[in-house]
Parts: structure tokens; sequence; C-alpha cells
């Protein structure tokens, strides 16, 4: 027989399972979707902006010749992407990466994450990408966060199209940013920087984790 008791306890939520004599409890944190849905708005937003006013590619993008000049580019970057497909691809990973992710962590550190991985990102590409290139997109903010999942929970299950059978969550993390460096035309210099950031905080809020999910 098994029994399930959830409780509310400030920021956490948390659900108490009884079965075959066994006891386990299982804590969330209380979140919103607020965070998520607006990056996601500014972010369509801009896309749309973009089509209106092309311009915005060069004066939003970071170009590492010209950061210096244009110290904003290292944040506003990640905001601008290369067409529909490009935006669409980097929303729907924030959004199911983010919604879990959310729940482990809460939404302020998903949020220092998110955007910390963005950020050195940003760097590594400053240092190690083309000097007279524009990159954008939220690649590396959307790395951080696979990484962050893939050392707290490698053994979920996800499916990347075409993919038609569920892998573990760290290889398709770790598979997709070794496929996606081999493809031109793509920042990877970002993506290591976002991933770097996902790994190493994903280690330590893994460590602090209380309790099994």
């Amino acid at each position: 027989m098994t029994s399930l008791d959830i409780r509310v306890e400030g920021q956490w939520i948390t659900w108490y399972v009884t079965s075959g004599g066994k006891n386990k409890a299982m804590r969330y944190r209380r979140f919103n979707l607020n965070s998520i849905w607006t990056i996601i708005a500014i972010n369509l937003l801009m896309l749309v902006a973009t089509y209106i006013y092309p311009r915005l590619i060069f004066l939003l993008g970071l170009m590492p010749e010209l950061f210096l000049s244009r110290p904003w580019t290292i944040v506003t970057n990640m905001f601008i992407h290369n067409g529909l497909w490009h935006c669409a691809a980097n929303m729907l990973t924030l959004y199911f990466f983010g919604t879990y992710l959310s729940r482990l962590i809460g939404d302020s550190k998903f949020l220092v994450l998110y955007f910390g991985g963005g950020l050195l990102g940003n760097i590594l590409y400053i240092l190690l990408g083309e000097s007279l290139s524009i990159v954008i997109g939220a690649s590396g903010a959307v790395f951080a966060l696979g990484g962050a999942l893939a050392m707290m929970r490698p053994k979920l299950k996800v499916i990347i199209f075409p993919i038609p059978v569920p892998l573990p969550l760290w290889i398709a993390v770790i598979g997709g940013f070794i496929i996606l460096s081999f493809l031109p035309f793509i920042a990877w210099q970002a993506h290591l920087g976002g991933l770097i950031v996902g790994l190493v905080a994903g280690y330590t809020f893994r460590r602090r984790e209380r309790y099994s999910f």
C-alpha cells in the first residue's frame, strides 16, 4: 500500500511517500514561471524587432573587437537570435530545462545560473572567438541550465529529436555540446563557458541537497 502526504512549508513543498513500509521525502522549492516567461517574452519581442530593424543585431550583438566601446552587448546579445528556428530552439530548451531546474534550486539561483552561464560564455568568446564576428543567442545560458541538470539528475531520461529513444540527460547535454561544436557558424566558446558554469553549479547544488528525489 502506498500513501502520499503533501505539505507546504514556507518556500518548500514536501512530498512524503510511504510504500511497503518505507518512507521517502521529496522536497521541491516553490516557484513560479514568471522569470522564465519574462525571458522568453523579451527574446520573442527582440526577434520581431530584429525583423523590423535588422541593424539591431549589430547594435546589440557582441563583437569582441568593439566590446570595450559597447560593453552592454555582453548582456544584450543573449536576447538576440538569428531567425525563428534559432530562437525557438533556445526558448524551448529554456522552458523545459528551466521549469524543472527551478523546482530544484529556486527562482533566484536559477536566474544567477542562467545569466552567469551566458556571461562566462561571452567572456570565453571574447577571449577565444573571431574578433570581428558577432555572436548572438542564449545558447551559453541554456547550456548552463543543461550542465546543472546533468550534474543533479544525470539519469533523467529525455528525448532529443530526431533520436526516437530516450537518452540519459548527461549524454544528451554532453553529446549535444560535442555535435554542435563541429557545426559551422557555431560559437562553441559560448557553449563551453555556459556548460562549465552549469557543471560547477550543478555539482555544488547536488552536494547541498538534503533530500532524495
